[in-house]
């Protein structure tokens, strides 16, 4: 008994160590974004004459001045901008059966407060549904109108979204690309206060930070909202200001050309070709721009199977993307550090296998635990991870109560993330089996299609995706087994009543709330007609 019961403690130290080490490295990103903050906040360009347009300008005003700025009042010391001086832009809309949100998106990039003169829109339309359609008469419509836009279709999938960049480039007339996924809704002003920031000759990138729409909906849509929150601002920003690679996020950013064609374009080896293309990009010199002062509006999935196909993708994507990436980063001349944190960027999607493996092998460990402690170990060592979960809080504290573009007032926000973020420990640890198993075929290059995430158009409370045909109705291994590690943590937390050892109670309790919730919303949602 005493070699199985080592055994456990050491899965489980060795699980409770990655996990640790992974949020010090996050919390090592929040010094990089609070330092940041304060040597370099985001800002505008500074008004300049037209003799120094094509100088680099810099940034030095506040997030909170830079909400009311637009690109006028960048020359708003010399007149109008001439039409011919803007550079050609074309805007991407990749898409795949979104019957549901195609049109105001289209609308919404066709309402560009851009002169129609200068960029065009080319919807890279792979549909099999009435999408086909749809697109086609919304696209006749705006050309009577005047605009410059395009339904492109493919004869076939070939490569998926990667593939569908990578075939609409040739069409493209665009000195910057703008790619935006269908359920966005970029502002007006997004390509004014976007391309600008080119004028720095280094910029390959410009990615701006995704808002919710529909954060609010339901509980599943704010817990989503708190991890993305600090991804579009600690993790971000942070690596920005770290100096270190970040990414392009897919959706909501501006890429120059000739970064693309550089770097080798759009490759579809991977399901997450923008986190690829990024790297590779970064590695041949060029930058990326986060602009957290810049928002970019849109939905969140509302129902649980259509974030499980968003994270498998994520997950397997980022395991592939780590697989393919990690030699060249290692052989590159970057430095020591900017490689160690290039590395967790590419491998955090493993964190959800050690918190898989932590969650599993702690309830043995539980039972073990009285003879492991007459044999001298000193469970007190435990406390010293505590150094991890302290980490992770100040950083989702501050993505999400003192973050600049945080509308609430402070107390309503503490209140909410006071309340919501154990909720958001309990999710992740929920959705570890389903995204370890997505890492794990990553890592062994296992193939499988580019599942899209579907969109409902849910903006609010009244809104539904009943009925909805995109809605998957077919229930998985992995959630009867989520259903299975929901009762085995609930047993957990009697055994532990039982044996009166608390050590691990709230542990398993917060397992066993989130494998019962993933398993009870993911039933739920399959049986909503």
């Amino acid at each position: 008994m005493s070699i199985v019961g080592f055994f456990v403690l050491t899965v489980y130290t060795v699980a409770l160590v990655y996990i640790t080490l992974y949020c010090v490295m996050q919390f090592s990103l929040l010094y990089h974004y609070k330092k940041g903050k304060k040597e370099a906040p985001d800002g505008v360009f500074k008004k300049r004459s037209s003799k120094s347009r094509e100088k680099v300008s810099s940034l030095a005003l506040a997030d909170s001045a830079y909400q009311t700025t637009t690109f006028d009042r960048i020359t708003e010391d010399h007149g109008e901008e001439e039409e011919a001086d803007l550079p050609f832009v074309t805007v991407q809309l990749p898409i795949f059966n979104e019957r549901y949100v195609i049109e105001r998106l289209i609308d919404a990039v066709v309402d560009f407060d851009y002169p129609k003169s200068r960029y065009e829109i080319h919807i890279l339309d792979d549909s099999t549904d009435d999408t086909v359609d749809i697109v086609r008469k919304r696209v006749a419509y705006y050309k009577r109108k005047g605009y410059q836009i395009e339904q492109i279709i493919r004869s076939d999938r070939k490569g998926y979204k990667a593939g569908a960049l990578k075939d609409a480039m040739p069409f493209a007339k665009g000195e910057f690309i703008a790619i935006f996924d269908a359920d966005f809704l970029p502002r007006r002003d997004f390509l004014r206060q976007t391309i600008p920031y080119f004028e720095d000759k280094k910029v390959g990138v410009v990615q701006t930070r995704w808002e919710h729409i529909n954060e609010d909906y339901s509980l599943i849509t704010k817990l989503q909202a708190i991890q993305l929150n600090v991804h579009f601002t600690v993790e971000q920003k942070g690596r920005m200001s770290g100096n270190f690679l970040l990414q392009f996020n897919g959706t909501a950013g501006v890429w120059r050309r000739q970064t693309i064609d550089e770097a080798g374009g759009w490759e579809a080896d991977t399901l997450t070709e923008d986190l690829d293309l990024s790297y590779r990009a970064q590695l041949k010199g060029w930058k990326i721009r986060f602009l957290e002062h810049i928002g970019s509006p849109a939905e969140l999935p509302a129902e649980m199977n259509s974030l499980k196909s968003q994270q498998f993708r994520w997950m397997k994507g980022g395991a592939e993307t780590a697989k393919k990436m990690l030699p060249t980063v290692w052989k590159s001349g970057l430095s020591f550090f900017q490689k160690i944190q290039a590395s967790v960027h590419l491998l955090s999607s493993s964190i959800f296998v050690f918190v898989f493996l932590a969650g599993v092998f702690s309830v043995p460990l539980l039972f073990f635990l009285g003879d492991l402690i007459e044999m001298g170990f000193n469970k007190d060592f435990f406390a010293y991870f505590m150094i991890g979960l302290l980490s992770i809080i100040a950083v989702y504290y501050v993505a999400n109560v003192q973050a600049t573009h945080q509308e609430e007032s402070l107390n309503k926000s503490i209140l909410k993330f006071t309340f919501l973020f154990p909720l958001f420990l309990a999710l992740s640890m929920g959705l570890s089996l389903h995204n370890t198993v997505a890492v794990i075929q990553g890592y062994l290059g296992k193939k499988s299609p580019f599942v899209r995430t579907p969109k409902f158009n849910i903006k609010n409370i009244t809104d539904t995706f009943a009925k909805n045909k995109y809605v998957q109705r077919k229930i998985s291994w992995t959630t009867v087994v989520e259903g299975l590690l929901a009762v085995y943590f609930a047993a957990a937390v009697i055994g532990a009543i039982y044996v009166q050892n608390t050590t691990f109670m709230f542990y398993h309790l917060l397992m066993a709330i989130g494998f019962g919730g993933i398993f009870f919303y993911t039933v739920r949602h399959l049986s909503i007609k």
